[in-house]
Parts: structure tokens; sequence; C-alpha cells
């Protein structure tokens, strides 16, 4: 039923309806105007996209693709690597997804084209794309490439053969199993902000202590937070922590407080480094002496001569000068290993032990001699009686001086000047 007839409305001259609807086999026509005259193909991939439909040899499904690929492939260049996306050989071939990939598994088979492996990119490690190739004879039955006599018995015999080859996929088995994505550049990111399966080794020990895995792990954040290592507070104040009632109330407060334990923790292991250095240095001087015990050494100049004992306990030293050895005290070692390094003591030979005793002698008869013959110039006088008798007139001098005594008293004996200038007698 209309609402508004034409003769009450006055549309009819406005808005004339057609007298028959033939909008649909109008826009058909214009469609198909629109088809034929969108594509000027040059005559060279006309007459292959004709061969390509007409091949006899394929299924029709085949046939559509084969001549989609040769409506895309480079007609100066066949060989070269088809740059067409899925979507357009599938509206070229007016196929689906799955009945496109059975035609390319027939032209496989048929030996016209090549499908290469998918490949990936350099950096990013995604899935490439997976290039088609038009094979020799697939060039030369499309047209784009002239066949040579020896071409053409090789392809009369491979038709000939084609009929019973068998079924062959390329691609025995799928290229990755996993999906094609953001996932797939890096399934071991070094920055997870995903929290670890285990607890670090050298936190391990606050298991014993009543911590949980979780909570080491916010108490890491927690020290995170504080500019602080949890390994390093742990490790410098281990044994307060463990001897503690409260020791996750204690660690807390650890966390809070002010105190550079990094620092603590370096100074330590510089302190063991050191120690470590000190003793591993005493056991190569002890493995060094232990090595020299029994020889004798004598230094460059020839001067001393040290034998070393042959429990490698005391060293015995002996100069040039001096007629026996002399025993070494102290820390000697230490010296003597560093003259054995800086090769100022070597190992003295048979006859440089003899020279150097040979010469200690004889320069013991020089110093007995020198010596007696300063004693008989240092001869002490001897004490004669006049001597004797100044003395004690001296004497009963000085007494007398003390007590207050005149010295000219006639009791007093006189010293006269003759007896102190006359010459003592030997």
């Amino acid at each position: 039923m209309l609402i508004a007839q034409h003769s009450v409305a006055g549309e009819g001259f406005v808005y004339p309806l057609p007298l028959h609807d033939d909008s649909t086999a109008t826009d058909q026509n214009a469609l198909d105007a629109f088809l034929a005259h969108q594509s000027n193909l040059p005559w060279v991939v006309f007459r292959a996209a004709h061969r390509a439909a007409n091949y006899p040899e394929l299924p029709a499904r085949a046939r559509a693709v084969l001549a989609a690929l040769a409506r895309t492939v480079d007609a100066n260049n066949p060989y070269a690597s088809i740059f067409a996306r899925r979507e357009l050989l599938t509206g070229r071939a007016m196929q689906s997804m799955r009945t496109f990939y059975r035609s390319l598994d027939d032209l496989e088979a048929a030996g016209l084209i090549e499908r290469a492996p998918q490949k990936r990119y350099g950096n990013a490690g995604l899935f490439g794309r997976a290039y088609l190739h038009l094979t020799e004879r697939s060039a030369m039955v499309l047209g784009y490439i002239s066949p040579s006599p020896d071409t053409e018995a090789s392809e009369s015999h491979a038709s000939r053969d084609s009929s019973v080859a068998t079924f062959s996929q390329t691609f025995e088995a799928p290229c990755a199993s996993v999906a094609d994505g953001a996932i797939y550049k890096d399934l071991f990111p070094k920055n997870q902000k995903r929290q670890p399966g285990a607890v670090p080794a050298d936190l391990e020990r606050l298991l014993g202590l009543g911590f949980r895995q979780f909570l080491i792990f916010k108490l890491m954040r927690e020290a995170k937070a504080q500019a602080k290592l949890l390994s390093d507070v742990v490790e410098a104040t281990w044994d307060h922590l463990k001897q503690a009632k409260r020791p996750i109330s204690y660690l807390r407060a650890l966390l809070r407080s002010p105190v550079d334990f990094s620092h603590q923790i370096r100074a330590k292991r510089t302190a063991d480094e050191h120690k470590a250095r000190d003793v591993a240095r005493a056991a190569q001087i002890t493995a060094t002496v232990h090595e020299c015990a029994g020889r004798t050494f004598i230094d460059d100049a020839y001067s001393k001569l040290v034998v070393v004992s042959n429990d490698a306990r005391s060293i015995f030293v002996q100069d040039r000068r001096e007629v026996s050895p002399r025993v070494a005290t102290g820390q000697w070692a230490e010296s003597f290993v560093a003259a054995l390094k800086a090769k100022a003591l070597k190992q003295a030979t048979q006859k440089q032990i003899a020279d150097f005793r040979e010469r200690c002698m004889g320069n013991a008869v020089r110093s007995t001699a020198e010596c007696n013959t300063s004693v008989r110039i240092a001869h002490p006088r001897a004490r004669t009686a006049d001597i004797g008798d100044r003395l004690e007139e001296m004497k009963r001098t000085l007494r007398a001086a003390c007590a207050g005594v005149n010295r000219a008293s006639p009791s007093l004996p006189s010293i006269s000047e003759s007896s102190l200038n006359q010459p003592s007698a030997r």
C-alpha cells in the first residue's frame, strides 16, 4: 500500500519512477567494463597468462594460480622472486586460501615453481616471507624464455615421467612451533620484571631464621629502595643477625639505617685478600727456605758467606773480616729470600768456599799480629818507690787541706819543685 499516491502528493513529475528496474544489469555491465579496462597487460604477459590458463597437464586450480603468477612475475627477469602477498594471488586466482596452498603443491609437484624456505629478519628475529620462484620449465612454458633443443628433449622426457611421479612435500616439518609475534623476539630477556624462581644462594641462610621465600624477595625490594643490597647487609651483620630474637624486625631496622654496608663488605674483603696474600707469601718463603736447606751461598762482592742449616731454622753468616760465623736471629727468612730473588746471593762452589775460608784465616792472623803489636806499644808503666812516696805525700796534703790545717806546717814535709819535675822511672 502506497502512503502517498502520485495524483495526491504531486511527486510524480518531480521524482518520476522508472518504468522497469534494470539497476542490477546496469551495475554489472559497468563492473565488467571497469574490469576489462583496468588492466592493460603487455603482449608477453597476456600470452603467458593465456598459456598458463590452458596448460593441459594441470588441474584447473593449479592453472588459475599459474596464470596469476604469470601476471605477477617480472617478464624481463622470470627467475626473480615473486613479490606478492597471498591475498593478491588468491584474488587473481579467485580461490580460497586452502585451495591456493593445494594449487601451490600441485605446481611444485609438476616442477613449475620453487618454494624457498621461510627466512628471518636479521635483528628482529621475526619470520620473513617465503618467496616463490618460477623454474626453467615454467619460464619456457609461459614463453618468457626460448627453449633450446636439449631443453625441449628433456622437457618431453620430464612430461612423460610426471604422470608417475609421487607427491612430495617441500616442508616436512614446520619451521617453528611457536606463534609469530613480539614474544618470539627474545624468549629469555635479561631484564625480566618477573619474580625469579629461587632465592639467591647467599640469601638461602635466611630461610633457617624463619624468613619465607616471598618475604626475602620483598626485603630485596625494600633494600633496593634504600639504595642497599640485601646480600651486603646480611653478609656484614650475619653474626649479630643469627643471634637476634626477632631477626625480621632487626633486618628491617638495618635496612632503614644510614650505614654503608657495602663499604664494610669491601673493607672486609680487602683485609681478607691482604691476609690471604700474606699467608701465601709466607708459605712461599717457607718453601724457598726449605729448598735451600743445607746449601751455602755467597754474595756478589765475596764478602759474606751464608750457610743454611739442615733443618732450615737458622742461617750462619760469616764476614770475611771475621774468623767465626754468626747465627742470624729474628725474621731472616724474608730478607734471605728477597736477596735470592734479587740475585744478590748465589750458591757458592767448593772453590769459592775454600778461598773465602783461606782469606778469613789470613785476616785472623793479621789481626792477631796487630793486636800483639799494640799491646807492646801501650804497656803500662811500673810503679816505683819515688812515685809511691809522692802519692802518699799528696794524699796527706789533701787530708790536711780538708781538715783546715795550714799547708806550711812544719809537721808536713814540703814538696820540692825538683821532685815534681823529676821524670818517673819505668
